[in-house]
């Protein structure tokens, strides 16, 4: 630990969670927003129609675990591979209340998605540009004013890939499995009512063994190579 630049890992780290924060509250309002859309008024009526982080952050998935994640995966060692996901605390829903039941099972599930696909566009067009306009290059990017402004945008659009990506997946508690349940027959529901009994501890061993890090990683990989191959 007494090779590890404390001041750098903090101010790394402020700006992780500024990031994370305004992630999981963007996915976390879709939902909102969206089921109230569709007729329920459940999470409006709690205040979750809304970006302020207060209102979705959860201890243990929106502070502890992404916490850790980032200083391990700084410090390094065994559990340097866990990826840099969280979550927030859930939207309240009531699908009884909801027009058109399975179009907005579907879509409140992947309003979230959405939220981050489109952050995360956002950032990377920013970050794009400004690479190709030489606003960031090899001579100022670790100094100055850029050098926070690339962190940022760097978090902003890997952080909010991994939590979209993350969140596809067709695995309970995940909103991908909620869109697959849409779609598969009664049949399928007691198993996957099972796989929502263990669903999480299930999922923090994928985490803890690496095999959400080796699903992610490729989509890490995309992005840095459309950011670093010149366009023009």
């Amino acid at each position: 630990m007494g090779e590890i630049d404390i001041a750098n890992l903090i101010s790394h780290l402020v700006i992780f969670l500024v990031v994370l924060l305004l992630a999981i509250s963007a996915h976390e309002a879709g939902h909102a927003w969206t089921s109230w859309k569709y007729g329920d008024d459940t999470a409006y009526m709690l205040g979750r129609v809304t970006l302020n982080p207060v209102a979705h952050t959860d201890p243990i998935g929106t502070l502890l675990i992404p916490i850790a994640a980032f200083i391990f995966g700084s410090v390094g060692g065994a559990l340097a591979s866990i990826p840099l996901i969280g979550w927030g605390k859930p939207t309240p829903v009531n699908p009884n209340n909801w027009t058109k039941y399975k179009e907005a099972n579907v879509m409140v599930s992947i309003a979230g998605i959405v939220a981050n696909i489109i952050i995360a566009t956002v950032g990377f067009f920013i970050f794009k540009f400004m690479i190709e306009f030489g606003v960031i290059n090899a001579g100022n990017i670790d100094s100055g004013l850029i050098k926070p402004i690339v962190i940022f945008l760097n978090y902003l659009v890997m952080l909010n890939v991994s939590l979209a990506v993350f969140n596809l997946l067709p695995f309970p508690p995940l909103d991908g499995s909620k869109v697959l349940s849409t779609f598969l027959p009664p049949s399928f529901q007691p198993v996957f009512e099972m796989l929502e009994q263990y669903g999480f501890l299930i999922l923090m061993l994928l985490v803890y063994f690496g095999i959400i890090g080796l699903i992610i990683r490729p989509f890490y990989q995309l992005v840095q190579y459309l950011l670093l191959t010149p366009w023009f």
